[in-house]
């Protein structure tokens, strides 16, 4: 069966809340408690893993265990950024190089591999084991991307994520006006707003003198994970009435 989300408007705001929830959460962990970039890292890639076990044991789309593998892929992504351009030293730009290329082989072996890059409907093991390591790269790319644009590029937070959102924008057009590959675009879009989330996650947590909102990290992420709770709860719902109106005609 197909274990992947329909690519909706409620995808796209899950995800963002999602991502920029990974920021805050990350930051809380490796910086707020102090546990250190690189110990923050083992733990989440850690929680990464086992949700990812879980996913992939399921047997059908399950919407509170699959975004909280995207969840865990996004603050395991933001101190595996973090711990790259900081505790070693390479920098965002470098950091961000090297992502890059990490992504582009990540995808080349997928489209080699035979299994189709569909991000709507796989349903073999491992078109979904490229899927999610390709989610998690993606989210580690989109942090170091935005923490770029946040501190080396001079447009600020809210800078950073004006900027981002523009480019997201484009891309929204670019799906309904050109006949460009829509899963091309939905990468494109899916590592986007992860340095939008990153660069949203900076405007909440920060201190206003540095352009923030300072609602600090542990308020920040309080409330975007309240966002999210309630967003999978109306997911789950409908699919759920979904699954039972589908039941009720079958049966008829």
């Amino acid at each position: 069966m197909n274990k992947l989300p329909q690519i909706t408007l409620a995808f796209w705001v899950m995800k963002i809340c999602a991502t920029t929830l990974g920021e805050t959460a990350g930051d809380l962990l490796s910086m707020t408690l102090n546990v250190g970039y690189a110990i923050s890292s083992l733990i989440l890639i850690s929680l990464f893993v086992v949700t990812l076990i879980g996913q992939l044991a399921s047997k059908r789309y399950v919407p509170w265990l699959y975004w909280l593998v995207i969840l865990s892929t996004s603050t395991a992504g933001t101190t595996m950024s973090d711990f790259m351009d900081r505790t070693l030293g390479l920098g965002y730009a470098t950091g961000s190089a090297i992502l890059i290329s990490i992504l582009v082989a990540i995808f080349a072996l997928w489209r080699f591999s035979g299994t189709s890059l569909s991000v709507d409907n796989i349903r073999s093991f491992k078109g979904e084991m490229f899927y999610w390591i390709a989610i998690l790269f993606s989210n580690t790319l989109g942090t170091a991307l935005g923490d770029f644009l946040a501190d080396d590029s001079g447009l600020g937070f809210a800078g950073g994520a004006l900027l981002i959102g523009s480019l997201i924008a484009v891309v929204v057009a670019l799906h309904y006006f050109t006949k460009l590959s829509s899963v091309l675009l939905f990468w494109v879009a899916f590592v986007l707003t992860r340095p939008f989330g990153a660069t949203l996650g900076d405007v909440l947590t920060k201190s206003h003198e540095k352009g923030g909102l300072d609602f600090g990290t542990i308020g920040s992420s309080a409330i975007l994970a309240g966002i999210l709770v309630a967003l999978v709860v109306v997911v789950s719902v409908r699919l759920k009435r979904e699954e039972q109106s589908s039941a009720a005609v079958l049966s008829s």
